[in-house]
């Protein structure tokens, strides 16, 4: 394992912002097809094109040792990934020794399985995707997904002792008519809730523009029942927190749309091919597989300080009239969100 160096302790990109997040992406793959995210039919990668398990702990030790201090495991679905208690373990021996949190984001389906091993590896809390709790509804945005596996997949780990922040993607005319319900079943149920503004990632078959909702105004709504109040509360991720009146749950925003809030950034994100990517809305990246494989650790450091040069002052998401490509050619699966 990389063994930290005081005198590169912290990582620091070209614009002086402070990178200490890093987020996994596990694998490419998913066993739901949500429309905002994917094409319903996902041509997936070769397993010889995907790091190995031992591959990506082997990068999150040098990472670690380089001074990141949290860690997002996301896919795809991270826990259609074999043995992925295996590299959850391998990472939570970090905690405490340079990592503060190792943390995850799933669509649930799985996590009935997965909980309680991922509470002994030390992860004290999740992101679970959820934009619907209408079974129906669900199915349609997931093309076919069952939500009663999400329902137990949450009991599970509320069992096993872990915070939940539910993801909602807020989507026009599918499911904006919910979004108060959720925060406040999120409320009764001790989650937290977090809504997204849709994000221009890849082609997926259908007109991001017919359903991008502006938080501003979904903001507005929930402000016309319960007063927000803006709370400092920060999680390492670009979402804004406020407390709701009348509520324990925190509201929390990601904005990238309505207010750009990439001055703060402190993430790199890494694909299962071992991509590095220093912005979510840029193709720019630097290949940590290939350094990997054919020079081992030793050929990947310096890389690292590469890809902090590349990091953008901000991304180029844009929707609306007249913007009919995507940002990126990837999809959200690919990078991991």
């Amino acid at each position: 394992m990389a063994m930290a160096d005081p005198s590169r302790a912290q990582m620091t990109d070209g614009l002086g912002r402070r990178i200490s997040y890093l987020r996994i992406s596990v694998t490419d793959r998913c066993d739901l097809r949500c429309r905002y995210c994917m094409a319903e039919k996902m041509q997936f990668l070769p397993k010889n094109q995907v790091l190995t398990l031992e591959e990506i702990a082997l990068l999150a030790d040098l990472f670690v040792a380089r001074g990141i201090n949290k860690i997002r495991l996301t896919g795809g679905e991270p826990l259609v990934r074999r043995d992925i208690g295996d590299l959850v373990r391998r990472i939570g021996r970090h905690l405490g020794s340079g990592l503060d949190e190792l943390t995850l984001t799933t669509n649930g389906t799985q996590l009935a399985d997965h909980a309680d091993m991922l509470a002994d590896a030390g992860v004290r809390r999740i992101n679970v995707s959820l934009d619907s709790r209408d079974p129906a509804r669900f199915a349609h945005v997931t093309r076919g997904g069952d939500i009663a596996a999400v329902f137990a997949g949450l009991k599970a780990a509320q069992s096993a002792g872990l915070a939940i922040k539910i993801n909602m993607v807020a989507l026009k005319g599918i499911n904006d008519d919910e979004i108060l319900q959720m925060l406040r079943w999120c409320d009764a149920e001790g989650l937290d809730l977090t809504l997204i503004e849709t994000m221009p990632l890849g082609e997926t078959g259908e007109d991001r523009t017919d359903h991008y909702l502006p938080l501003s105004q979904v903001a507005d709504d929930i402000r016309a029942r319960h007063a927000l109040t803006p709370l400092p509360d920060r999680t390492g991720g670009p979402a804004r927190y406020h407390a709701v009146a009348g509520m324990t749950a925190r509201l929390g925003l990601i904005t990238p749309l309505t207010n750009n809030f990439c001055a703060d950034c402190n993430r790199i994100r890494m694909t299962c091919e071992g991509k590095i990517f220093m912005c979510l809305g840029h193709e720019d990246h630097v290949d940590f597989k290939t350094a990997l494989r054919e020079g081992g650790l030793a050929a990947v450091e310096p890389l690292i300080d590469r890809a902090l040069r590349l990091k953008p002052a901000h991304h180029n998401f844009r929707i609306g009239a007249g913007e009919t490509a995507p940002a990126t050619r990837r999809h959200m699966s690919v990078t991991g969100g």
